[in-house]
């Protein structure tokens, strides 16, 4: 069990903040507001940002709206992938183990509302854009970190590999033995 927590502790936790968050958020939005209210503090800023308390039975922006039961077996599906895939990275790739966790914790907090309600509560509203949650904004981020993690990645390597070509090529320029000398 000690080799399990000590494997699983950082995705855990980090996916285990974004639920709580996320489901404390969504409680404090549907105890103060009905569905479609609207709540900003200042009416200068309305246009811009505002707390909307809408229901989604599809996914981002909307789309394929009735379709939960498909959903909640995806994020059953994503959130095992993660959990069986996670112990595989290595320990220093940091930027991978905070994206999954990220994107854990926001299938796990859709989840939780789809299974006790039937549909998902969202309520950022920011300008035109579509209304998400804390749980969609952790799976957005996760998305990007881990494509920031794939390009600093691939450009370490690529580093790697003009530092051994330029080695090669220059044979000895490293050298600090004094023996050419």
């Amino acid at each position: 069990m000690k080799q399990f927590l000590k494997k699983y502790a950082v995705l855990f936790l980090i996916a285990g903040t974004i639920v709580v968050l996320d489901q404390v958020t969504k409680s404090m939005v549907k105890t103060n507001l009905g569905i479609g209210q609207i709540w900003s503090p200042w009416d200068w800023l309305t246009p811009y940002a505002r707390i909307v308390h809408i229901f989604n039975t599809g996914v981002a922006f909307g789309l394929f709206q009735g379709q939960n039961a498909i959903f909640s077996l995806l994020a059953i599906i994503v959130s095992i992938a993660i959990i069986y895939y996670y112990p595989r990275v290595t320990a220093n790739d940091w930027i991978l183990r905070v994206a999954l966790g990220l994107q854990l914790g926001g299938a796990l907090g859709n989840l939780v509302d789809r299974i006790t309600q039937g549909y998902v509560t969202d309520f950022i509203s920011v300008g035109d854009f579509a209304i998400f949650n804390i749980a969609d904004a952790s799976i957005t981020v996760g998305v990007a970190v881990l494509l920031l993690g794939i390009w600093l990645q691939e450009r370490r390597k690529k580093t790697a590999e003009l530092s051994k070509v330029a080695e090669t090529q220059n044979p000895g320029t490293d050298d600090k033995s004094g023996a050419g000398e």
